[in-house]
């Protein structure tokens, strides 16, 4: 059974949200997902809020502290949110920031040191909002005027808080460059697949024309003289005529030879595929490293990559795996060389009691190859093993 289209899809989409960061949401739910992240860092506020619920303040100020913190945390949320996919222009930045850092003075000064705490976010703005080099110099700015407001209110032991506000800052760069070099990786690989996708369209275009320019060239010709000779040649004719069926078959042929190799299964790209499979699938993989295939024939190493599709599919689907473990030997037997496929999980092996429809047809396939397959429980879960012979003296995967 070869890897479903659900499976690749379901692969897709969790590969696809586990790199949606820096991008905008795309729903509701996304956009809920987000801001998720974001409000448990609200906790900072709780010192104003209890200040102003309990605070030794009249109604006009407990009105404007409202106010002016509602002011405050909208527009924190509002920077750091859009931030996250398609943020200001930095002029509008600049000058939300630097309302921010109004306010948080302005709110200090008038209400008293356990407003102390909106420097936090001033400074995670400035790390999260601003270019690098502007950054670098106005998250220290922050801590500075967090100090001065703090000695002007007459607070001890801002130390600690100091050193929050500039380690926060300064992460929040590092959060900026993270998700920077995680877009810049998405769209590499975009860009990589679109250039072997256009590399392998070129090969097949010079396979085919190769294939099949020289053949038409001859039929075409061949049919001209048929053509002119017909009238008072018909014997020669035919000949022309039969030169052209040979050529015709012998394209024909050379065409699904090529279209074979193309379809043809790598085993070097299936352990690949498998490790992105089931990474995808919340499974532990242990891969050999690159595998020197050198001297394998095309049909036992075709045969193999559908075993290894065969099992992986096997494992995400039916297995509910947690480990998975694929190794690839050498053996050396009384019937001679093998290249043996080993893939070992911790699941249950799949609902049924006995092979399935896609171990039956991969045992056929093995054994049209010369090979043979053995599946069953192990130790400690579910194991595969596929072995096709190969061209003795060749050195490939793991020692036996």
């Amino acid at each position: 059974m070869s890897t479903t289209t659900e499976d690749l899809r379901s692969g897709e989409a969790r590969a696809e949200r586990l790199l949606r960061m820096g991008e905008p949401p795309r729903d509701r739910a996304e956009a809920l997902r987000k801001l998720v992240w974001i409000l448990p860092w609200l906790i900072f506020l709780s010192s104003p809020v209890h200040d102003l619920v309990s605070g030794p303040h009249n109604t006009a100020a407990t009105v404007a502290g409202g106010a002016g913190l509602m002011a405050f945390t909208g527009i924190y949320l509002t920077l750091v949110f859009r931030n996250m996919g398609r943020p200001f222009s930095r002029p509008v930045v600049g000058w939300l920031v630097a309302v921010l850092g109004i306010l948080a003075v302005a709110l200090c000064l008038t209400l008293g040191v356990p407003w102390i705490g909106l420097f936090v976010y001033v400074s995670v703005a400035c790390g999260a909002t601003f270019p690098l080099k502007t950054a670098y110099w106005t998250i220290p700015l922050t801590a500075v005027a967090m100090l001065l407001v703090a000695e002007h209110d007459g607070a001890d032991g801002m130390w600690v808080l100091l050193l929050l506000v500039l380690l926060i800052g300064f992460a929040m760069t590092g959060v900026r460059q993270l998700v920077r070099t995680t877009i810049e990786l998405r769209q590499a690989r975009a860009t990589v697949a679109q250039l072997a996708a256009n590399e392998e369209r070129l090969r097949l275009a010079r396979d085919l024309h190769d294939l099949l320019g020289h053949s038409l060239s001859l039929i075409t010709l061949k049919s001209e003289l048929a053509g002119r000779m017909l009238p008072d040649h018909p014997d020669k004719a035919a000949q022309q005529v039969a030169d052209i069926e040979q050529v015709s078959r012998q394209a024909l042929v050379d065409v699904r030879e090529a279209v074979t190799g193309y379809r043809r299964p790598r085993l070097s790209a299936e352990l690949a595929g498998a490790r992105v499979a089931l990474t995808a699938a919340g499974v532990s993989v242990e891969l050999p490293d690159d595998p020197d295939l050198a001297g394998v024939p095309e049909e036992s190493e075709s045969t193999l990559a559908w075993a290894l599709r065969e099992a992986v599919t096997n494992v995400v689907r039916h297995s509910g795996a947690t480990r998975c473990t694929v190794d690839l030997f050498r053996r050396q037997t009384l019937d001679g060389a093998f290249l043996e496929l080993s893939v070992e999980d911790n699941g249950s092996g799949g609902p049924g009691k006995g092979p399935g429809n896609g171990l039956t047809g991969l045992t056929e396939r093995l054994a049209k190859a010369g090979g043979m397959l053995e599946a069953g429980r192990a130790e400690r879960g579910f194991r595969l093993v596929a072995r096709v012979p190969f061209a003795p003296g060749t050195d490939v995967g793991s020692p036996a």
